[in-house]
Parts: structure tokens; sequence; C-alpha cells
């Protein structure tokens, strides 16, 4: 059986949310499930929202998710639920959601929800063509689940953090090649961010087979739920909808397959 830690104790039961409006949520439901005493579910309402002790805020669209928010009323909701103090892990187009202030926005702008002291740039590496993968240096916090000392980026229409004030950490950065260097006057731009229980990534851990961001995540939410003073989140049953998403991509080769899959 997994343990949360040396002495042996078994995991702490927490339910995490994955904001499904649009773009990668299955992918993350998937990799969270592989987490012992973890309980995934998909978030589209109010009563979802405040079942669940984390959220996480998937790439995908990021002005199509604002539109989709903002048409089923969940923006001031979503905002309440970071300004509370609860843990949210934005990646890609979720980075962009956390952050204060973004550039490159489409006209008329998007609701953000804010949180993290970052200004970031909404579409940095380029369109969709421009997408590619890497290797960068692992911070301590996902470091500490073992495996190697980097973690496999993939990085899709990704934004960049472009400044971040003096609270918040930086996790992760990315080395510019010359040409990208040159266009944007700057060696390096910031990629993983964090600040208390809030954390972006600009890439796609989702899209891999490393579970250490998302450990590194359930983590700080197993923590967080854990102090004298937190509440816990309302039962209500029959929420959110199991994963079902086909396996065919990479990723979910027969070592991520459920036995029904198979």
């Amino acid at each position: 059986m997994a343990t949360d830690d040396a002495a042996g104790r078994a995991p702490t039961n927490i339910r995490i949310g994955v904001l499904a409006l649009q773009g990668s949520f299955r992918e993350h439901m998937f990799l969270l499930q592989r987490i012992p005493g973890v309980e995934v579910v998909e978030v589209r309402t109010r009563d979802e929202l405040e079942s669940v002790a984390g959220l996480i805020i998937p790439g995908g669209e990021s002005t199509t998710m604002a539109l989709v928010a903002e048409r089923w009323g969940l923006i001031p909701e979503l905002q309440a639920f970071a300004k509370a103090g609860k843990p949210v892990w934005g990646t890609c187009a979720g980075m962009i959601f956390l952050a204060e202030s973004a550039e490159g926005q489409k006209k008329g702008g998007q609701s953000l929800l804010g949180g993290l002291d970052i200004t970031v740039s909404r579409n940095f590496f380029g369109a969709q063509i421009n997408s590619f993968e890497t290797r960068l240096a692992a911070p301590d916090c996902v470091k500490s689940f073992g495996s190697t000392d980097d973690f496999r980026a993939v990085f899709i229409r990704a934004p960049a953090v472009l400044a971040a004030g003096p609270e918040v950490e930086v996790l992760a950065e990315y080395t510019l090649t010359p040409e990208e260097a040159a266009v944007h006057g700057r060696e390096k731009v910031i990629v993983a961010v964090r600040k208390g229980v809030l954390m972006a990534t600009a890439f796609h851990p989702e899209l891999t087979t490393d579970l250490r961001w998302h450990q590194a995540f359930v983590d700080m939410v197993r923590k967080h739920s854990q102090q004298p003073d937190k509440v816990p989140p309302p039962l209500f049953h029959n929420l959110g909808r199991v994963p079902n998403r086909p396996p065919d991509l990479p990723v979910y080769g027969k070592e991520f397959m459920r036995p029904e899959q198979m």
C-alpha cells in the first residue's frame, strides 16, 4: 500500500476537482486517479466546486474557457475559491487565469481570476506550429517524489512569465535559443511559479507519464487541508463524471490503462 511518509501512514483521502469546461481536463483526471487516496471530479457547477479541497485549471484555449465560465456564472465562484486561500494549480491556459495581468490578449481581453503576482505573455512561444518539448531542471517539490532531477516539459502555444512579484517562488525556467533571445531581448523566461497554495506551469505535465507534478499538488492540498483551522469541504454525492477518454494518445499506454480498458 502506498503511504504518505516514511512512518507508513496511509494517504489521506482528498477530493480534487478539475475545471472541465474545455481543454485537457480528462488527461489531468487520468493521472490524478493513479495517486492513492485521491478522488477526482469534473467541475462545471458551483456545487462541484464547493465539494473539492483543491482545483486544477487545465490547459486549453484560455479565451474560450473564460467565455464559457462567464456564461455559466462560474467566474465569481472561481475567484472566491482562489481568494479564500484554497489550493489551485493552473497549467498553460490555467496559468493565464491565475495571473494578475496578461499581455497579448485578444480584443476585449478575458476574465482573470488573479491571485498570482505575475505578468504573463499569452502566446509567448508563438503559434501552434511552434509547440515543442524539452527537459528542464525539476524543483525540490517535484524531485522529492523521486525519479530524475529533471522532467519532460511539453509546451503547446504556451505562455511565459515576464515578471514575478517578490513573494512568488520560481519553480522552473526555460533558457531561450539564440534566435528566441534575439526576438525577446532576454535569455530566460519563467515557466513555473508558486505562491502559497497557488501554483502555475506554462507546460503540460498531464501530457506525460510523469506523475510528480500532480503528486506535488496533491501533497500541497493534503497539507493545506490538515491545518487545524481549515473546514473540510461539504460532501456532495453523485458529483462529477468519471474520466472516459479512450486510450488514444501515447501517454495512455498499457501501463496507464485501467483493467476494463485493456
